[in-house]
């Protein structure tokens, strides 16, 4: 639970960074690619390529690509479209995401959820129910689409690793950053601007900061922390940046938003949560009879 905390504290600053000093003047692509490469970088020397089961190493790859180099993609772009406070809010969904994919890992299905799911997306509809354009829906689906790729890559970090209790978690966590370092690659290869990839001396002491700390250390400790706990404290924990991440952005730089709005829009979201634990806690005791 300890890592899951400090990561938490860590990330909570990587939202206002990307959107107040990254996003739309430097190349999304870019902006990925460089992350990636210096969070691989740093586990390079710590990988053991040796005595590592193949189909290990292939799994791990696959998770990395979809955790943070597909939901970097989807991430990354959906600044351009809402406001950073919009982005914070609308990572909420994430819990319901990872017990839905956890538990369609374990071949399971509770509709209760979609219950839940539904009330959370009412929620978001209310913080922009005045201002409902094509930028804020395709904005609201980057972010969810970013949502769904971190769910399955640290439920599918969890899963695997079950099999592998005895295998040092620092010696393959190498592999993740290489799996999303190619997708990383092969995307800005075919889509980056290049007249946008001159990043100032600010934006490269935070593509350092982002790529050393809130990548390279904080992944490794997110999933290290994903599997010491169950789904269901999984699941909650990835709200835990939200009000963090809102408040820190409100106060420090003043973004403009409808208050009155989000306030209620995240009480209908923060009343879903509670919703989904419900249900979680209904199934948990179904199971025991």
């Amino acid at each position: 639970m300890r890592y899951l905390i400090f990561v938490t504290l860590i990330w909570a600053f990587s939202f206002s960074f990307i959107g107040e000093f990254l996003s739309g003047s430097i190349d999304n692509y870019f902006a990925v690619l460089i992350r990636v490469s210096i969070a691989s970088l740093i586990f390079l020397p710590l990988t053991r390529f040796r005595g590592i089961p193949r189909t290990l190493a292939l799994k791990i790859m696959l998770i990395g690509s979809i955790q943070i180099g597909i939901m970097y993609l989807f991430f990354y772009h959906s600044f351009l479209y809402i406001s950073v406070p919009e982005v914070i809010l609308f990572t909420i969904f994430t819990p319901m995401y990872v017990t839905l994919v956890y538990d369609g890992l374990k071949m399971q299905f509770k509709p209760l959820y979609l219950i839940s799911t539904g009330v959370a997306v009412l929620g978001a509809y209310i913080i922009r129910y005045h201002a409902i354009n094509s930028e804020f829906i395709i904005g609201f689906l980057l972010v969810q689409g970013a949502n769904i790729a971190f769910a399955i890559g640290q439920s599918g970090y969890k899963k695997v690793m079950e099999s592998y209790p005895t295998i040092s978690q620092k010696e393959i966590f190498g592999y993740f950053h290489f799996g999303a370092f190619f997708v990383s690659l092969i995307a800005f290869l075919l889509f980056a601007n290049l007249e946008k990839t001159s990043p100032s001396l600010l934006q490269w002491g935070i593509l350092l900061w982002l790529g050393c700390v809130a990548s390279g250390v904080g992944y490794f400790w997110w999933n290290k922390g994903a599997c010491e706990v169950d789904a269901g404290v999984l699941a909650i924990m990835n709200n835990a940046l939200v009000p963090v991440g809102l408040l820190m952005n409100l106060l420090l730089w003043g973004s403009k938003t409808n208050l009155t709005l989000l306030l209620l829009g995240s009480i209908v979201i923060a009343f879903s949560l509670w919703l989904h634990s419900f249900f979680m806690r209904y199934y948990a005791r179904q199971k025991d009879f």
